[in-house]
Formats: C-alpha cells, sequence, structure tokens
C-alpha cells in the first residue's frame, strides 16, 4: 500500500533518491530492481508532483535541473530519518536469515581471510549468500553508490566519510624459486634491485599494488619484467626462473608450503598494510553487516599470531600513513 502525503506517493521517494543519485533511468532502475518502464514512470509521476523536468537529456547524458539539484540532500535526509527511526529492522537470527552480501576485495584478501570466514558462516549462517566481486580503480565509489555492501581492503584506500574497522596488518617478504640463486642465502639491497621482478597490476587503469606504488617512489627502481592480473597469480610466474616477486607474508607463508619456493626477508622497509572493512554509514544499523563484520575480525584476530614480524604502528607513525593515504588516493584517482 502506498504511503501519500498530500498528493506524493511516499514511496517515490526512494525512486527520486536513486534517479538523482544515478542522473540515469536504466542505472536508477537497476539500483530499484524495477523495469525502465516503471522507473520511467516513476519519473513521469514525480516531474507532475515538482511541476519540474528534474531529468534533462544533454547530448548522450541526463542532466539535473536546478530544482532537482536543491532536492538531493533533502530527500536523502528524508530517508535516512525514515529508515532510523521508522523502519524498524526484523531481528537477525543468522541460522534462518536469507540475504546476498556483496563483498569487494582483492583475491589476496580472499585467500587469507574471506575463504576461511566464509567456510564458518556456511555452518552458522547456513542461507547467506556471498558475491565476491574484484577490487575495481575506484571502490569508494562502489561504496557510496551502494553497489557493494563490504569493502575490504587496505586502509589508504577507504573513506574518511565512512565507517571502517581494522582486521589485521600485514608486511611484505620476497619469494622466489627454491632454484634461484640469488635466493640462497640472505636477500640484500644490491641483489633486489639487479633481479627482474614479477608484479600484480589491477583493472583497465593497471593500478599498482601497494608495495609497488611505494617503491616506485625510491631512489632505485625495480625492474619489471612480468607484469600479473593478479596477486594469486604471482608463485606460478617465478617457478623455475631468476626472477621475484615481493609478496604479503600471510600469502608467501601458504605459496612456500604449495610451491617449490623460498621466502626471505626484504632488504629494507614497505609500511606494513593495515587491512580494513569498510561499510557505508547508512548501514551502520544492518544487523546482519554487523554479525559478518564480527566473524571477519574475529577469524582475522585468530590468526594473528602467523603474521610474521610485523610490528604494531604507533601513534608516532599514524601521521605518516595519513600523508601515504592521502598520495596513495591521488595517485590512484580515489579522490
Amino acid at each position: 500500500m502506498a504511503m501519500r502525503f498530500g498528493r506524493l506517493d511516499l514511496n517515490l521517494l526512494v525512486a527520486l533518491d536513486a534517479l538523482l543519485t544515478e542522473r540515469s533511468v536504466s542505472l536508477a532502475a537497476d539500483r530499484l530492481c524495477l523495469s525502465q518502464s516503471a522507473t520511467s514512470s516513476a519519473l513521469g509521476r514525480l516531474r507532475e508532483y515538482f511541476g519540474d523536468d528534474l531529468l534533462v537529456v544533454k547530448g548522450r547524458h541526463m542532466i539535473l535541473t536546478a530544482r532537482a539539484e536543491g532536492l538531493i540532500e533533502p530527500v536523502r535526509a528524508v530517508l535516512e530519518q525514515i529508515r532510523g527511526t521508522i523502519a524498524i529492522a526484523p531481528p537477525f537470527d543468522p541460522a534462518t536469515a536469507d540475504r546476498q552480501i556483496r563483498i569487494m576485495a582483492s583475491d589476496y584478501t580472499t585467500q587469507v581471510l574471506l575463504a576461511e570466514v566464509l567456510v564458518q558462516l556456511e555452518q552458522e549462517a547456513p542461507n547467506l549468500r556471498f558475491e565476491i566481486q574484484p577490487m575495481n580503480t575506484n571502490p569508494i565509489e562502489a561504496v557510496e553508490r551502494g553497489y557493494i555492501d563490504l569493502l575490504v581492503t587496505i586502509d589508504f584506500a577507504v573513506s574518511a566519510d565512512h565507517p571502517s574497522q581494522v582486521l589485521f596488518e600485514d608486511d611484505y617478504v620476497v619469494v622466489g624459486d627454491t632454484q634461484n640463486p640469488a635466493m640462497q642465502g640472505e636477500m640484500t639491497r644490491e641483489k633486489y634491485f639487479e633481479l627482474g621482478h614479477v608484479t600484480a597490476r589491477f583493472g583497465r587503469a593497471q593500478m599498482p599494488a601497494f608495495d609497488e606504488w611505494f617503491t616506485r617512489r625510491q631512489k632505485t627502481q625495480r625492474r619489471i619484467e612480468v607484469v600479473a592480473p593478479s596477486f594469486l597469480s604471482l608463485p606460478g610466474l617465478v617457478l623455475g626462473t631468476r626472477r621475484i616477486v615481493t609478496m604479503h607474508r600471510r600469502l608467501a607463508l601458504q605459496v612456500v608450503d604449495t610451491f617449490p619456493l623460498v621466502m626471505r626477508e626484504l632488504p629494507f622497509t614497505i609500511p606494513p598494510i593495515r587491512e580494513v572493512v569498510q561499510w557505508n554509514l547508512t548501514n551502520s544499523n544492518d544487523k546482519a553487516l554487523r554479525w559478518v563484520i564480527e566473524r571477519l575480525a574475529a577469524v582475522a584476530q585468530n590468526r594473528v599470531q602467523g603474521a610474521g614480524n610485523v610490528v604494531p604502528i604507533d601513534s608516532a607513525e599514524e601521521v605518516l600513513r595519513d600523508e601515504i593515504a592521502v598520495r596513495w588516493q591521488s595517485d590512484t584517482g580515489s579522490l
């Protein structure tokens, strides 16, 4: 049944919010899980109510009218008030909860954390379904627009406008073939920069992993000989070669047990990563998401003993991390 205020069907506010955010009937339809014709009909009724076109075609895109621009924040605020004070969330029972949760994470995060978490959740919440999406070039936008429920990534890459929780820290090591002469004995800085390297870059923009981005800013540059599309493809690309790869310690500990590879300490310092989970501020009261976040944190903490020689970050280093975050987001286009 439609709720009305005057002549306005309050259900149309949800459609209006989607149209103002997406600035596209088709994208708004996808977001609302409606057909394009139903969304166009909603836009027609909104135009009639407000006596304004709201969205107009300009070239190949739609733009907002001045009236529509002025409605963005008030409509969002009204919906948030309704969600927060009127819509009472049903109690959450993991044993019976039936829904899909979308998580954006790298294959590294999936391998060292999500895989174990999902094993547990199959037992505790058998009707929950999970969609793991690969990292794209703008994960913050995915959080902002509600394309995903949870983002799990390094703290440098998240938004200050939405809540986040630290899961674990990890550092970097060097991995190479057991028969690679350069891997015999300690890895020196001289050997490290003389050898050929394998690295991972992501998406059409070929966004570098954090270790490559950080190393590029050093005086001495690595010689990248192979670029891979994922973290999990890195071990196989150094097998039988004289090349090396700089890898997260947690992943390295797994691959040296599986492949004829050896691990050595880095001959210089790369700041350890801090893996966090982030969600949209509007989902802070979502009990199902909060429960999944708690499980992620619990598994991450149970495995903290496997984190190698990561030293807890003290307050004196936080300023440096803040500076790195600004530079990272600027360089990768996340700002």
